[in-house]
């Protein structure tokens, strides 16, 4: 049996054309084989490259305690800045309402490879229906050829679950970021691009975080939270209909959603960092729309900043893919590294080189073929991985987790029995040189 999960683009939003991607239920128990101007953009300040061993290796209390930002980085408390590099591992947002590959493998083993991997931060999704309503899921074994697996969880709760997976990752110094995906369980972000619909309203939305803030406040495993997966205007629906930025109307002004749920969150947890992902298009001024993926879109940020009760929580979040998930304009036989850096500066990127704020690609992520990971061809996928590798490991404090874990995903790290050894050595190679790793939980 296998179910639509969508990964969507601002464009989709401007045309019929809308691309999906295909994952498996979790619940079978078994492993299952619009126009952007970017021409009109100022350009990208040069950026000076990285050595890879640098960017690699650990320095002694990196990551240790409580975190916060100053100008375009995020601190730990000895003020030592560090990058998020980190991953997603998804399914407790989908019907499952269970991080997915437990149907074969121990939850602990997962989690004890993120971190032989070289990750430092795991980034899961969850739907408020999930908070709201958490269930018993039937999406995980008991027993595997080699023995017992998972037994820790037997009769628990998603809720529950959540707090083992949390529990263990911290006990390996691992940091957890956890991501409002949806309202309702499901796949994908949410089709109206708000933070509600009429199940689970703006007010639930709020609730909902300071219920999973109080939970963690004080846990230092989880640093922060993505307070909601790529806001977005829908396909066939002018901007106004969908999340917009600065507008000021406060049904669809994400940036005032985040001030009242960061606030929220900070008076039961002032050390949380506090996530902010942008949208998916924004007026520009030929009285159009500059558009990009959903999430991917900050470019009014500068102008209208998410401003919070307390300083130094606020982190912009971008998603960004490549032209096999969307064909966006700026993909195409013309396509240079110079190109692709002015498109990441325009909509997210000046955010960092001015040092305004600290920046997370939140999502990226490429398919497992030799062409899927670096390519000289224009305009292909190959040559968006690697020039987005190129330009992470430039500017070393943008933070990044790559979507995802998930062997069912077509961008997946692992395989589908989720077993160690990542599917492509050259995608390991190239995210292990963008690597961070925390040499203190």
């Amino acid at each position: 049996m296998r179910l639509l999960y969508t990964r969507g683009s601002a464009q989709d939003s401007l045309s019929p054309r809308h691309r999906r991607r295909l994952a498996p239920v979790a619940a079978a128990m078994a492993v299952l084989g619009a126009v952007s101007l970017v021409a009109a953009a100022p350009a990208a300040p040069a950026m000076a490259s990285v050595a890879t061993p640098e960017a690699a290796r650990p320095i002694a209390s990196v990551g240790s305690g409580f975190w916060h930002t100053r100008g375009n980085r995020i601190y730990d408390p000895q003020g030592h800045p560090f990058r998020i590099a980190g991953i997603s591992w998804y399914g407790f947002e989908t019907t499952d309402e269970v991080a997915h590959g437990l149907w074969s493998r121990d939850y602990h083993t997962i989690i004890r490879d993120i971190k032989n991997l070289g990750y430092n931060t795991i980034r899961i999704p969850f739907s408020n229906q999930m908070v709201e309503h958490p269930v018993v899921p039937s999406g995980i074994s008991y027993a595997s050829s080699s023995g017992p697996i998972n037994t820790g969880l037997k009769g628990l709760n998603s809720l529950q679950i959540l707090h083992k997976i949390i529990s263990y990752a911290g006990r390996l110094g691992l940091k957890v970021i956890l991501d409002d995906h949806r309202s309702e369980a499901g796949n994908s972000a949410e089709a109206s691009g708000l933070w509600y619909t009429g199940t689970y309203t703006s007010q639930d939305w709020v609730h909902d975080w300071v219920t999973i803030a109080e939970r963690y406040a004080g846990n230092s495993t989880v640093i922060g939270f993505d307070l909601r997966n790529e806001p977005h205007t829908p396909a066939g629906e002018s901007y106004s209909q969908g999340a917009t930025w600065g507008t000021g109307n406060p049904q669809t002004d994400v940036r005032l959603a985040y001030e009242r749920a960061g606030n929220a969150i900070l008076t039961v947890d002032p050390h949380a960092l506090i996530f902010c992902e942008g949208t998916s298009a924004n007026p520009n001024s030929s009285r159009g729309y500059d558009s990009t993926w959903w999430g991917g879109d900050l470019a009014m940020a500068g102008r209208f900043p998410v401003v919070l009760s307390s300083p130094g929580h606020v982190v912009y979040s971008a998603h960004d893919y490549g032209p096999d998930l969307f064909q966006q304009s700026w993909f195409n036989s013309s396509t240079t590294r110079a190109r692709l850096y002015k498109v990441w500066h325009k909509f997210w990127g000046y955010l960092y080189t001015k040092d305004k704020a600290p920046i997370w690609v939140g999502e990226f992520g490429t398919g497992n073929t030799s062409s899927d990971v670096s390519s000289t061809s224009p305009g292909s996928q190959g040559q968006w991985f690697s020039t987005l590798a190129s330009y992470l490991k430039a500017n070393r404090w943008i933070g990044w987790t790559y979507w995802a874990l998930n062997g069912e995903d077509p961008y997946a790290l692992l395989d589908n029995g989720y077993d160690p050894t990542p599917v492509s050595s050259a995608k390991r190679s190239t995210l292990a040189s963008i690597r961070f790793p925390l040499s203190a939980g």
